[in-house]
């Protein structure tokens, strides 16, 4: 069991932390035809859209009502129902976004009765689904927010008429901010190999892989379609990856009866079998051969490699769902964490087989970390790296300085040995350059 210790100091001066709004309009980003609208000012909007532009290298839609301080103190119900209509009549999304930020939020505009306000005054609106979440950026965290808005869309879109049947072969995957866009698109193509048709929430493959679209359009071109979210409550199971994501899983089982298991890592050999396993057993087919080749060539290469990673010390500063998900996987290889700092308190962390877990920021991670063989977080911690002098291997968001992000995965056997050979050859360069 680890311990939990929470930073004594008082401010933030190097956070490592996102706001909620960035993980909610990221997991609204996973939808076809969306618009995701930020309630509040033009500033929570332009900086939550600059961190994704950065990091994903792409045009990123998003709306505000760009509240004043005039309409602060009046209320912002006006501006709420005004950007509705103007996006309607002008991007014509399938499906509204809505989120708070800590300006209206401190301020306590009540947001459901505005929808439902809007509603009642806009009946011609009745076929748009407007999913709200509340994310204040004065509290939690980007993976508090992305799991928010999950829970928000499966509450709120599937529906399950009386004489509608569940689908045997259609299972809902509702995959955590700690997955990238290249990891849904391998974890799409696993389960679809076994005969089973994946519905993802939010399905960052289809618009944040970093494709050129046919057209130009202000809203997502690709992801999960509204019709495929109304269809979740015939989905015979739900994975839910990452334990963040069992908020909304336990929705759906409570709303359709769907029953539900949580993965809290698809990296590393004993996590890819369990996935396996759990599909193999939902659709009644064994493992692809082609899967059992690539374990067999992950054995190979965890063998041969084992020697460049036991008794490594590596420290890390991530959100939960990724730090135990890396923790796993490292732990498995005979490294030793040398320290573990995260954003927010979870469940999950007291259960990490390390000695503590840090709640805090890059300068309680730099404190931290003196000693260590390997760093790993996001692109904010290269500052850190150069200081200490120890190689740094980037995770999380956002990732500014490399080029592969979009497209880079890390689950299944095959994305296990890619992490395995990336973190490898930082910790074989460091041994040539200690022999030099």
């Amino acid at each position: 069991m680890a311990i939990i210790s929470v930073t004594s100091t008082s401010v933030a001066v190097n956070p490592l932390k996102q706001s909620q709004t960035v993980g909610a309009v990221l997991a609204f980003l996973g939808l076809k035809g969306i618009m995701p609208l930020l309630h509040g000012s033009q500033g929570c909007t332009a900086l939550t859209k600059a961190v994704l532009v950065q990091h994903f290298r792409q045009a990123i839609p998003l709306s505000s009502t760009a509240m004043t301080e005039v309409a602060t103190i009046l209320g912002g119900e006006e501006r709420v129902e005004q950007a509705i209509l103007t996006l309607v009549q002008k991007s014509k999304p399938e499906i509204i976004g809505l989120c708070s930020t800590g300006l209206v939020e401190t301020r306590g505009d009540d947001m459901g009765r505005f929808v439902k306000e809007i509603r009642h005054r806009h009946p011609e609106l009745d076929y748009l689904p407007i999913v709200l979440v509340s994310t204040p950026d004065f509290k939690g965290t980007l993976q508090d927010g992305f799991a928010g808005a999950v829970e928000s869309i499966v509450r709120e879109i599937p529906q399950k008429s009386s004489n509608q049947k569940a689908c045997p072969t259609q299972i809902t995957i509702l995959a955590s901010s700690a997955f990238t866009p290249g990891d849904v698109q391998e974890i799409k193509e696993i389960v679809t190999s076994f005969g089973l048709v994946p519905i993802v929430v939010p399905d960052l493959s289809g618009s944040l892989d970093g494709h050129i679209e046919d057209s130009s359009s202000a809203i997502t071109a690709n992801g999960t379609n509204a019709a495929q979210l109304r269809s979740i409550g015939s989905s015979a199971f739900t994975l839910a990856l990452g334990d963040s994501m069992r908020g909304g899983a336990q929705i759906l089982e409570q709303r359709f009866n769907i029953p539900y298991e949580v993965f809290g890592e698809l990296t590393g050999l004993a996590a890819v079998d369990k996935f396996l396993q759990a599909l193999a057993d939902i659709s009644g087919v064994s493992v692809p051969q082609k899967y059992r080749r690539q374990r067999r060539q992950l054995q190979h290469v965890m063998l041969e490699n084992h020697f460049y990673f036991g008794c490594k010390r590596v420290s890390l500063a991530l959100e939960p769902d990724l730090l135990w998900s890396t923790v796993s996987f490292l732990r498995s290889l005979g490294v030793e964490i040398h320290s573990a700092v995260t954003t927010t308190r979870f469940p999950l962390l007291e259960k990490l087989p390390i000695k503590s877990v840090t709640i805090g920021d890059l300068e309680d991670f730099e404190q931290l970390a003196v000693g260590s063989d390997l760093l790993i977080t996001n692109s904010h911690g290269v500052a850190i790296a150069q200081r200490l002098k120890i190689p740094l291997y980037r995770q999380g968001i956002p990732i500014f300085d490399r080029l592969d992000h979009g497209q880079f995965t890390k689950v299944g056997y095959r994305g296990t040995m890619q992490l395995l050979f990336d973190i490898g050859n930082l910790f074989l360069e460091q041994e040539t350059k200690v022999k030099h």
